[in-house]
């Protein structure tokens, strides 16, 4: 029996989990890329010796990527090498208020314990209570398709639910336990990694402290676009077929049902269509508008999750008192939130994310030199010309300068910018968005668009804007989901 066609619109973490994940379960799939290699916002530049990650750069729940791979018969270091960080990251408060957060949870403890005494036993409550919600959101959440409601009418999942504090913040459950604002800080900040704020995101999500603090943080050496290589090549072995510099476009309808897709002017007949590039691009640019299952009202009410401005930098010299990862805490947080969320402008006083991947990987910078990527967050839809850049990238390093005590002006002998006009062009990004829809409870499993078409039933979606959402390991998920939800409905 000929095996069903799916044709998958975009190579980025879910198209490349997709296709392995589909491929073996039968079908004949073929991936489109527009642009010249996989990877989509996981991309990777490399210039004048330097070599940098364009976009993710924390390697986080190394469980998923051992699970994703495992499911082929493969495990991680068939293809890459990993090393845990020890410090996980480092974090500026101001000069004289530097604190490195430790692997080890005992040093964690000790760590937490000098800055607010009795806080150690909190967080080891506080760390079980994350390890519940990691469990059983891993394990009873995540892997739902999220099409109806009736997907959590399970007593195990409502008890969950309660117990697991959907109904408060990550803000206000943190805020109850610990006083310290430092402290406070360290722990909501991988919740920036969700695209929402800690005090409009339920507090489900302090599962990514047990991501943090106890699965830790680590290093694929080469950066974090060895994944995506690794992700490819078993892909290609398992027998999917990429095609690069093959922008789609259109996805083709007749009788109600998409039969294939036109690139570079060539029809292609598919029993299947996968939209794993930016959801809105797929529906509001590539259907016909009687096949599209949201309005353009519905899009803008979206509360998207930041955009970034980006800078690439080389440097002459080795950097001192950095780490491999580090956050510029030195400046107001809720400032900087409300110039995001709430009052978008640019920034007056940004918070800043520095990567040295040279700190522990020789290969991504010449000898002697550091390879340095700053990532500011923005609010979606703003524009940036030079002269904005070149503003920010002052304060960039005025900050870097008074923080490490190091001068860095006249030894920078490379730089790159990166904006939101540059994801649009790159991954036709919705209003330049870096991270999809922000996880806030009202764009929380089935409130999501849908990874399944409501209009064209052989039509499916996977990535960041839909379920289970935002960050690598949960679009790695994602991938694997629409697999199983195409698998259901089409026997091969």
């Amino acid at each position: 029996m000929q095996k069903k066609k799916v044709k998958i619109i975009g190579a980025g973490f879910a198209g490349l989990s997709a296709a392995s994940s589909l491929v073996s379960k039968g079908f004949d799939v073929e991936v489109f890329e527009k642009n010249f290699k996989p990877g989509g916002r996981a991309s990777q530049l490399e210039d004048q010796g330097y070599l940098f990650d364009k976009g993710p750069s924390w390697y986080w729940l190394p469980d998923v990527y051992e699970d994703f791979f495992g499911k082929f018969g493969k495990r991680p270091e068939d293809y890459y090498t990993l090393q845990r960080m020890d410090p996980s990251y480092r974090v500026y408060f101001s000069q004289a208020d530097i604190v490195d957060v430790p692997a080890s949870q005992r040093e964690l403890f000790e760590l937490f314990e000098s800055i607010e005494p009795g806080s150690a036993a909190k967080l080891k409550k506080f760390l079980e209570e994350a390890a519940y919600k990691y469990e059983v959101g891993m394990k009873e959440f995540v892997f739902k398709p999220s099409l109806s409601i009736t997907e959590f009418f399970d007593m195990r999942i409502l008890k969950s639910i309660f117990r697991m504090g959907m109904f408060q913040t990550v803000h206000s459950y943190i805020k109850k336990r610990f006083t310290d604002p430092r402290l406070r800080q360290i722990l909501e900040f991988p919740i920036l990694f969700l695209g929402a704020t800690p005090k409009t995101t339920p507090s489900l999500y302090t599962l990514m402290n047990h991501a943090d603090l106890t699965l830790g943080t680590w290093y694929p050496d080469g950066g974090f676009y060895s994944v995506v290589k690794g992700m490819e090549t078993m892909a290609r072995d398992l027998g999917v077929k990429f095609h690069y510099n093959s922008p789609v476009e259109e996805v083709l309808i007749k009788n109600g049902k998409a039969n294939g897709i036109k690139v570079g002017g060539e029809k292609l007949e598919a029993d299947v269509v996968v939209g794993s590039a930016d959801y809105h691009h797929v529906e509001q640019h590539l259907l016909p508008p009687e096949s599209r299952q949201y309005s353009k009202k519905y899009w803008n009410s979206r509360k998207m999750a930041p955009s970034a401005l980006l800078f690439y930098l080389g440097f002459d010299k080795k950097i001192n008192n950095l780490l491999h990862h580090n956050l510029l805490f030195d400046e107001d947080f809720e400032m900087h939130a409300s110039e995001i969320y709430e009052n978008p402008r640019w920034p007056e006083k940004p918070l800043l994310y520095v990567s040295a991947t040279s700190k522990t990987d020789s290969n991504v910078a010449p000898e002697g030199h550091e390879n340095i990527v700053v990532l500011i967050p923005v609010a979606p839809g703003m524009k940036s010309g030079k002269e904005v850049r070149e503003k920010y990238l002052d304060i960039v390093l005025d900050r870097m300068e008074a923080l490490t005590g190091d001068e860095l002006r006249n030894h920078l002998v490379y730089k790159r910018t990166y904006a939101q006009e540059d994801f649009i062009k790159e991954y036709n990004s919705f209003k330049g968005n870096a991270y999809g829809l922000s996880n806030v409870l009202t764009q929380t499993a089935i409130l999501k668009p849908s990874l399944v078409s409501q209009k064209v039933p052989n039509l499916f979606y996977t990535g960041q804007m839909t379920t289970p959402g935002p960050g690598v390991p949960p679009v790695i998920i994602s991938g694997q989901v629409v697999a199983n939800e195409i698998k259901k409905r089409f026997r091969v």
